[in-house]
């Protein structure tokens, strides 16, 4: 993907957006909902309600990025909250956006031993 590298800033919309919207919804949906400024450099994300579409916002400096992809099978993972935002780190945006599931609190993580 041709985007923002890796350190970035990102903010997840939790619950649904209604994919219709374009640039200037969704950076309305980043000011008035998550409370960021739209042009901060950082990425949004936002799901749709069948969780197969999703949309990434992204001020570059000369004006914003619309980056948009639908699964043709399965569907993106996305916390339960309905409302709110959530913070991700790069790499997790980077997973998010190949349909890897990025809550996956123990991945590489050893086994816990018992006793």
């Amino acid at each position: 993907m041709i985007g923002p590298g890796t350190g970035v800033r990102v903010y997840l919309a939790c619950g649904v957006t209604d994919m219709r919207k374009g640039i200037a919804g969704l950076a309305a949906l980043a000011q008035d909902v998550l409370r960021q400024k739209p042009a901060s450099g950082a990425v949004f994300a936002f799901r749709g309600r069948r969780g197969d579409r999703l949309k990434l916002l992204y001020w570059d400096g000369q004006g914003f990025c619309l980056y948009y992809k639908v699964l043709e099978r399965g569907r993106f993972p996305w916390p339960n909250a309905q409302d709110g935002a959530m913070r991700l780190t790069s790499a997790q945006l980077a997973m998010l956006w190949e349909g890897i599931d990025w809550r996956r609190p123990d991945w590489g993580a050893p086994p816990a031993r018992v006793g």
